[in-house]
């Protein structure tokens, strides 16, 4: 399988500032690839490089074998983008906005038509498609988003934040717009999203990215086993403290101990973590427990464990 996109050595400053350092990856045709980090960790000057927004300091990065900067045209042919920000005219109605973003990507006649027939059925939008896009609800004008991107048909979709602010039926909706144009139209698909979940859910492969540098990068299987977590204890105690948490990091087995929305979140290895010395240690400090679970260790609190930050900071 060829890869539809390398990023090779992309490093960018911005004066003083070192934004990405160094950056490599490809992927594969085909794949619903992930790109995560916390804010400022450098997604989207990332992303803006990979578009051609943005020039690169170093480094190079290939669009289905074009470079984004020496042949740029035949690169950004393949590429749809839908941004953060809503890039949409609000006083036309949903219809009139395809029509006029259509003639961009050089669509006209007959086929513009289709494409926006396509467009709108895909997006859920048919039955709105005469109503002005001011009266839209956020999820809404996000679906609408996605209709423009998609009517050149793009070998390459980015999907920057695609579910901010949007219901749970639009969300979910989006969710089967990814996974049905990956499979019928083998659609690559940049992902970036700070829900975890959705990325577990969608992603084949991911990129960690943390102050521009790479953290870890493969499937989510090799992602979780580069972090050696393989459970969470959430542990609710009637009294805890900060000696509690102190010690119970220096168990074996213990990878990380956090407190995180009145829970103790204990990260563990199943080699070498003993369930019976965690509960020894609570008996012997003299503490109740008011709430035990076992879970197996989410990306996102593997994300924690690699960054020693949250995804939502």
């Amino acid at each position: 399988m060829l890869s539809k996109i390398s990023v090779k050595n992309v490093t960018k400053r911005f004066c003083d500032k070192l934004v990405l350092d160094n950056v490599s990856f490809e992927i594969k045709e085909g794949d619903i690839f992930g790109l995560i980090g916390p804010n400022g960790a450098g997604k989207s000057t990332l992303i803006n490089i990979m578009t051609g927004l943005l020039k690169e300091n170093s480094g190079e990065v290939e669009i289905g074998g074009y470079s984004i900067s020496k042949d740029s045209l035949k690169a950004k042919a393949l590429l749809g983008l839908i941004p953060q920000e809503l890039a949409l005219m609000e006083q036309l109605s949903a219809y009139d906005n395809l029509e006029y973003f259509g003639a961009f990507y050089g669509l006209g006649g007959r086929l513009l038509k289709e494409r926006i027939k396509e467009a709108m059925e895909v997006t859920g939008l048919s039955d709105r498609k005469k109503e002005k896009v001011k009266k839209f609800s956020g999820g809404m004008k996000r679906r609408l988003n996605l209709a423009v991107a998609i009517m050149h048909r793009p070998k390459v979709l980015i999907m920057d934040e695609p579910t901010v602010g949007v219901d749970p039926q639009s969300r979910n909706c989006i969710f089967e717009f990814v996974k049905k144009i990956n499979k019928e139209n083998n659609t690559t698909i940049i992902y970036t999203s700070h829900y975890m979940e959705e990325v577990e859910q969608l992603c084949n492969n991911i990129f960690i990215l943390d102050e521009g540098k790479e953290v870890a990068s493969g499937s989510i299987s090799e992602i979780k086993s580069m972090a050696s977590i393989h459970g969470t204890i959430k542990l609710t105690l009637e009294d805890s403290s900060e000696e509690v948490i102190l010690k119970v990091k220096e168990l074996s087995g213990v990878k990380e101990c956090l407190i995180i929305e009145d829970k103790i979140n204990i990260f563990f290895d199943d080699l070498n973590f003993d369930l019976q010395e965690l509960l020894t240690l609570i008996a012997k400090e003299n503490k109740k427990i008011k709430s035990f679970n076992v879970e197996e260790a989410s990306l996102e609190e593997v994300f924690l464990s690699l960054t020693g930050k949250k995804l939502r900071d």
